[in-house]
């Protein structure tokens, strides 16, 4: 009697060359009778090759990714004293095997709906693993797959009896298999108080999130000389006044970058989804991040580059205060060539704002200050305006950025430049 048994492909049908896309098993692993060994996956399903008898698994002859036919030698196996070798059944391969799990008298099997075994069926998941999910009362047809083109794997099962790894899978459906930040029972160290998230952080929050996965982005940073075009916006005050308006800064910031954005079109485009092609946008609509007591929004500006400084005075201020009241509706927030997040009212020197995608830039705004900046022959004093230019670099590169910047800082350095 052999010491050994050669595991063959058994009758696979008229397939040949059938990739090896998973290895059940390792050399030394105990086995019994019609355990799944490998799977295999042909164009129309995916199959077990099962031990055609209990022992001990010797030796591998495939590897993932190995194509193979009908008596192809897999593996080697020592059978165990009991165990009587039988040739490979066909029926061990069909797919996709039904086999309901064995159910103690105590525990009678659960009832499956049609729904649940049209999923079992249709799911694209090898036999071992639909057997053992119903094994496990899995409802297979909501479990994510992590394998080649998104094949449920065993271990995607066992995640999702995990609840510990409910949110990992949550995030992973949102683009990131991050693990979560685990959670603390901070009343262990004092007193606390839990307080709901407003519902536009929760929404936001969502968004900026997939916007920093899925876009690489890279921050430019640069100063403007705005001491001329103070002085400007300072002389209309009386005028504005008149008026009913409050002309402030960035109302030139917008016309500026309206001004960019026509010289560098590249941003006031966007990706299209599938990431090969830009649309190129011919309006200039610009987003102003505006910060109110529930959270962070950003009402667009329609068609800055058509509009005068006191149109974008009197607007802004009708926007602000309907967004601060929560009255702001979803078609004034959408459509944005770029969007401006502007922190001089607060204070700061610089930061990092987010690209509010599917837009590819956002310009960042702190505080300016007065600085001693050298003509040639003396320092004189400048207002300087910090400039934070955020891009998408798949869209992008760092001189493209550096140039819109500088043209930036030379239309708010000489505002007759927007005349041009």
């Amino acid at each position: 009697m052999a010491t050994t048994i050669d595991i063959l492909v058994p009758d696979i049908g008229d397939f040949t060359d059938v990739p090896v896309i998973e290895i059940l098993v390792s050399p030394g692993d105990r086995v019994t009778a019609e355990d799944p060994l490998i799977t295999l996956e042909s164009d129309k399903a995916t199959m077990d090759v099962p031990a055609p008898a209990s022992g001990t698994v010797i030796a591998l002859k495939v590897a993932v990714g190995d194509s193979v036919s009908e008596g192809a030698l897999i593996m080697t196996l020592e059978p165990g004293d009991a165990a009587v070798p039988a040739p490979p059944s066909p029926a061990g391969v069909q797919e996709p095997d039904v086999r309901p799990p064995a159910a103690s008298p105590a525990t009678p099997p659960p009832v499956a709906t049609p729904a649940a075994e049209q999923a079992f069926a249709t799911v694209y998941a090898a036999p071992s693993v639909r057997r053992y999910a119903r094994e496990k009362q899995v409802p297979i047809g909501e479990v994510k797959g992590t394998g080649n083109r998104g094949r449920i794997l065993k271990a995607d099962i066992d995640a999702y009896l995990k609840p510990a790894q409910a949110a990992p899978a949550a995030a992973a459906a949102k683009g990131s298999g991050i693990e979560p930040i685990p959670a603390v029972d901070f009343s262990r160290f004092g007193e606390v108080e839990v307080r709901e998230l407003p519902r536009i952080k929760k929404l936001s929050g969502a968004h900026l999130q997939r916007c920093w996965l899925n876009v690489p982005m890279v921050t430019h940073h640069d100063e403007a000389d705005i001491t001329d075009l103070e002085e400007f916006r300072k002389s209309l005050k009386g005028e504005a006044d008149k008026l009913g308006l409050r002309v402030t800064l960035l109302a030139f910031v917008m016309k500026a970058v309206t001004a960019a954005l026509k010289k560098f079109p590249d941003f006031n485009a966007s990706l299209t989804p599938d990431g090969q092609s830009l649309a190129y946008k011919k309006y200039c609509n610009v987003g102003i991040a505006v910060d109110t007591p529930n959270g962070l929004v950003v009402p667009v500006f329609k068609g800055v580059d058509g509009k005068g400084i006191y149109d974008l005075a009197a607007e802004m201020a009708s926007i602000s205060a309907k967004a601060r009241d929560g009255k702001l509706k979803p078609d004034e927030m959408q459509g944005g060539s770029i969007t401006i997040s502007s922190l001089g009212g607060i204070g700061g020197t610089a930061f990092t704002p987010i690209v509010n995608a599917p837009e590819v830039a956002i310009l960042g705004l702190t505080r300016a200050r007065m600085q001693p900046v050298w003509d040639g022959k003396a320092f004189q004093p400048r207002l300087l305006q910090p400039l934070d230019l955020t891009y998408d670099h798949r869209v992008i590169d760092g001189a493209a950025a550096a140039r819109f910047c500088a043209y930036l800082c030379e239309v708010l350095g000489d505002a007759r430049r927007l005349l041009l």
